[in-house]
C-alpha cells in the first residue's frame, strides 16, 4: 500500500528528496510519517505529518536540515533532506497511521508501512 523512493548514495553535505505513495485512496485521510533504520540498530523515528499538512513533528536529530510535506494528491508524502551526515544513513520507510501520536510514532509504532529505500551517505 506504501511505496518509499528517491533513496541513494550522496556525499556528507548533499540533498536527497524521498517520496511516498499510496496506492489507495485510504490514506487521504491518513496521518504519515518516516521512520529509519541504520544496520544493527533500532527503529528510529524521523518525521511526521498530519492528514491536513498543518502539523509537523521531527526528532532532534534531523530538525532544522529535513522537511516533511505532503503532495496536493493527499495520499502521498515527501522528506526533503539537506545537510546529509554519514549517521543519517540508513533505510528509510514511510508510513501511514488514522491517529495522531507522536509518542506511537516516536516508539515506531505506525498502522500502515511500506517497503523502505535505502540512504547512504558518504564522508
Amino acid at each position: 500500500q506504501l511505496q518509499a523512493c528517491g533513496g541513494g548514495l550522496v556525499q556528507a553535505g548533499g540533498s536527497l528528496r524521498l517520496s511516498c505513495a499510496a496506492s489507495e485512496d485510504t490514506l487521504f485521510n491518513y496521518h504519515m510519517g518516516w521512520l529509519r533504520q541504520a544496520p544493527g540498530k533500532e527503529r528510529e523515528f524521523v518525521a511526521a505529518i498530519a492528514r491536513s499538512g498543518d502539523r509537523t513533528y521531527y526528532s532532534d536529530s534531523v530538525k532544522g536540515r529535513f522537511t516533511v510535506t505532503r503532495g496536493s494528491a493527499r495520499n502521498t508524502a515527501y522528506l526533503q533532506m539537506n545537510s546529509l551526515q554519514p549517521e543519517d544513513t540508513a533505510v528509510y520507510y514511510c508510513g501511514a497511521d488514522p491517529q495522531w501520536s507522536i509518542s506511537a510514532y516516536t516508539a515506531g509504532n505506525m498502522d500502515y508501512w511500506g517497503k523502505g529505500t535505502l540512504v547512504t551517505v558518504s564522508s
